[in-house]
């Protein structure tokens, strides 16, 4: 207070250059962002590409509108779409009904043309002969035509050079154009847009969308809150600067990391908002309170800075410690996430303690002295207190059988990370996914490379003959949709090649046969239009795409063990096949989460025990202190089971974030015990009452606005930040109830025939932490 200039000035200085990171800040628009570089799934995806190309897509669905695809007014605006897609920025390939490449004898030669004339008008033979073939021919149906006709797709391939963050936009916005523009010379059809590609745009949306509009909303509700609990324009004013002051250091920090930002790691700023009001509301309600009580101002911020710095040092150091913990998180953006969070809370311990009392010291600030206002206790927390000790039994056994049944329920919940569901339907990727998937095929995919013996081995009769049953296999599963293979096209070969006789319509029987018929069609297909995304170079493997209906992440790996031990039983050549694809990476996730977070959320627990241990001075506290802390999560994902059933990877992450802010409530509730134990000499039902009296209002104040917080991010696009928002709140809330109903019962149980001289302490001793001096 002394140096309160120079304080103001290097605080805001060094806040300045700490922000001033922010102009480094970038988006991430790639969905690859949310797998390490370690993820075995991610590498067993990028082994692939990097075998067969490395591509992303953008479908575009048509639909129209009325009557089905095979009008020649419908199949050319489909003609138009495609010949215009390969100017899409990064399109290396364009495949519709339109340009598919079909194939029929014409004597003893083998002829590939596009299924619908590139020129001139569409006659009705024309039509008819692409409606005959489209919903006959399996390489094509259920992939770019439905079974019924009504609905087509025209499917780009992009190549990316992965230099500029542009490149996904940038192809996305090509495409829409191009929606735009054939849409309004064919009102007649619907269109959507999907695609990974799409999906990775999504991303970038929903990170966009929530920074323009959580942050300002959390801003008005802190304010709102702020005033209606300081009753003071200043006050409010100088908590809104420290909170602003702590997420744009974090922001900053962020940005001088080099860290892109994603939809989890874009919700920082709200929940750093979040966790800083409530540094800045223990110090200005404490300074308010000794006014009351007659203090000068100077005196006042001087008390209040004593008598918080211990409680508000030690909340904040487990809040860091919690998300601090999230590196062990296999997905970099919640790694991203927990570091520019703890960063940030570490900056709002930083300014509450040096900036608040500064600005306050000289900011107008008055309050009205009254005569002893705090000497009779919150009639409500009375009451409780109240209940609370003369139910303690039935509260303790109680609160045990709730928590019991709660616990026995988070079992039965299931896993489940279907990456269209990430998104809210505000977002249209996922109205148009889904629009796809109702109307055409799935989006989801397994994708296999199924290895032959040697160069050239799929012309092998014995790998063809594999590789057809398993696609047969595949085609049986109820998942599977559509299966794209190399067998369709080699049987299709072979019946063109026997003047399109249907029984010939099986595969070749000798190798050199094999390889002739692939030789001819291979020369036969346009640029653009080759088997590149099929067959590798020295055609030793071929890749098999099954596309799959709309199912959960358990079904999906349920999918890919049952196909891995039909290919170690009936094709040992191929047993390392394993299905890769974004959906089987997304399908894991999960797992993989929470295989890493059991290992970030014990070591949180240690260290928070530890501090908790060293704060307290008592082993016997330390302990209990444990129950009000461990119970919270375990009965938050029971209330989960019960309300939504499903989780997704944020929930592997909401242990860790949220133990580190819950013991909050727990220091406060046991300093307050610990005081009335020591220093008063009261027994456990009286110490348990003061605690009450002397914190429970601020304990539950702090908790509702907490709670609020984090609900906001239930306003979120990104389902990720809703689930991460709600979990967490419902974690507090149980708490919250842990630390008022369970932990009080424990304490009169367990602590009641305890000598509290024997604890570690001075009688004599002022709590460092308590702030409240009842009346004699």
């Amino acid at each position: 207070i002394a140096k309160r200039w120079y304080v103001i000035a290097a605080t805001i200085v060094f806040a300045v250059l700490a922000a001033s990171g922010a102009r480094f800040l970038n988006f991430s628009n790639d969905y690859r962002v949310f797998f390490s570089p370690e993820n075995p799934q991610l590498a067993a995806f990028e082994a692939l590409q990097n075998v067969y190309t490395k591509a992303d897509n953008i479908l575009i669905v048509v639909k129209p509108r009325s009557g089905e695809v095979f009008t020649p007014r419908n199949l050319d605006a489909v003609r138009r779409i495609t010949e215009a897609a390969w100017k899409i920025p990064y399109a290396t390939r364009v495949d519709s009904i339109t340009n598919y490449q079909h194939s029929f004898a014409e004597g003893d030669d083998l002829t590939v043309i596009d299924l619908v004339p590139k020129r001139g008008a569409i006659s009705a033979a024309d039509t008819a002969r692409a409606r005959r073939v489209a919903l006959s021919d399996p390489i094509i149906l259920h992939r770019v035509i439905s079974k019924d006709g009504l609905t087509t797709a025209v499917n780009v391939t992009l190549t990316l050079p992965q230099k500029s963050l542009e490149e996904v936009p940038n192809a996305v916005k090509a495409a829409r154009r191009l929606v735009a523009g054939t849409q309004a010379d064919f009102p007649g059809l619907e269109f959507a847009i999907t695609g990974m590609a799409p999906l990775s745009n999504a991303f970038f949306e929903a990170s966009i969308g929530d920074m323009s509009t959580l942050i300002p909303i959390m801003y008005g509700v802190l304010m709102v809150a702020m005033i209606a609990l300081l009753r003071s324009v200043t006050a409010t004013i100088a908590t809104m600067s420290v909170i602003g002051l702590s997420a744009a250091t974090a922001m900053g920090f962020a940005g001088w990391a080099g860290i892109l930002l994603s939809p989890p790691s874009v919700s920082a700023p709200t929940i750093i908002l979040t966790i800083a009001i409530a540094d800045s509301v223990h110090i200005l309600i404490s300074m308010r309170q000794q006014m009351r009580l007659g203090a000068a101002r100077r005196d006042a911020i001087v008390e209040s800075l004593r008598i918080n710095f211990q409680p508000i040092f030690l909340t904040s150091l487990t809040t860091i410690i919690g998300f601090a913990s999230l590196n062990f998180s296999d997905a970099p953006p919640f790694r991203d996430l927990g570091n520019i969070t703890a960063v940030g809370t570490a900056a709002a311990w930083f300014y509450s303690i040096l900036f608040l009392p500064a600005i306050m010291a000289v900011l107008p600030f008055k309050v009205k002295a009254v005569d002893n206002p705090d000497a009779r206790p919150s009639t409500a927390m009375s009451s409780l207190a109240t209940f609370v000790i003369a139910r303690q039994r039935i509260l303790l056994w109680g609160m045990t059988g709730v928590v019991v049944v709660l616990a026995a329920m988070v079992p039965r919940i299931e896993l489940n990370d279907q990456f269209v569901n990430y998104f809210d339907k505000s977002i249209k990727f996922r109205t148009d996914t889904e629009f796809a998937i109702r109307n055409l095929s799935g989006i989801y995919q397994h994708q296999y490379s199924v290895t032959g013996n040697g160069s050239q081995g799929i012309n092998d009769p014995k790998y063809l003959a594999g590789l057809g049953a398993f696609t047969d296999w595949l085609r049986a599963q109820p998942e599977v949709v559509h299966v794209q293979t190399l067998s369709d096209t080699m049987k299709r070969l072979n019946r063109n090649l026997h003047g399109d006789d249907a029984d010939w319509y099986r595969l070749p029987d000798s190798r050199e046969l094999a390889a002739q018929y692939l030789l001819l069609f291979e020369m036969s297909l346009p640029y653009g239009l080759d088997l590149n995304n099929q067959i590798n170079v020295d055609k030793s493997a071929t890749q098999l795409i099954a596309t799959l209906k709309d199912m959960s992440t358990n079904e999906s790996r349920d999918l890919q063990d049952r196909s891995q031990a039909w290919l170690k039983a009936n094709m040992p050549s191929s047993a390392k096949a394993e299905a890769t694809g974004s959906f089987v990476m997304f399908s894991f996730i999960s797992e993989r989460n929470i295989e890493g977070m059991l290992v970030g959320t014990t070591l949180a627990l240690v260290l928070i025990s530890l501090s908790l241990l060293a704060a307290l001075r008592s082993l016997r506290l330390g302990l209990i202190s444990l129950v009000p802390n461990l119970v919270p999560p375990i009965m938050a994902f029971g209330v989960w089971y019960m309300l939504v059933g499903q989780v997704n990877m944020a929930s592997s992450v909401v242990a860790a974030t949220a133990l580190g802010i819950i013991v909050d409530a727990t220091v406060h509730f046991l300093s307050k015990y610990r005081r009335a134990r020591i220093q008063r000499g009261d027994d456990a039902v009286a110490a348990v009452r003061y605690a009450f009296e002397t914190v429970g209002t601020a304990l539950w104040v702090t908790t509702a606005i907490l709670v609020a917080g984090f609900a906001i991010l239930m306003l979120s696009a990104f389902d990720l930040n809703k689930s991460l928002g709600a979990l967490t709140a419902i974690t507090l809330v149980c708490a919250l109830a842990a630390d008022f109903l369970l932990l009080p019962a424990i304490l009169m149980l367990v602590d009641k025939d305890k000598n509290p001289q024997s604890e570690i302490g001075n009688v004599n001793q002022k709590d460092p932490t308590d702030a409240y001096q009842p009346a004699k």
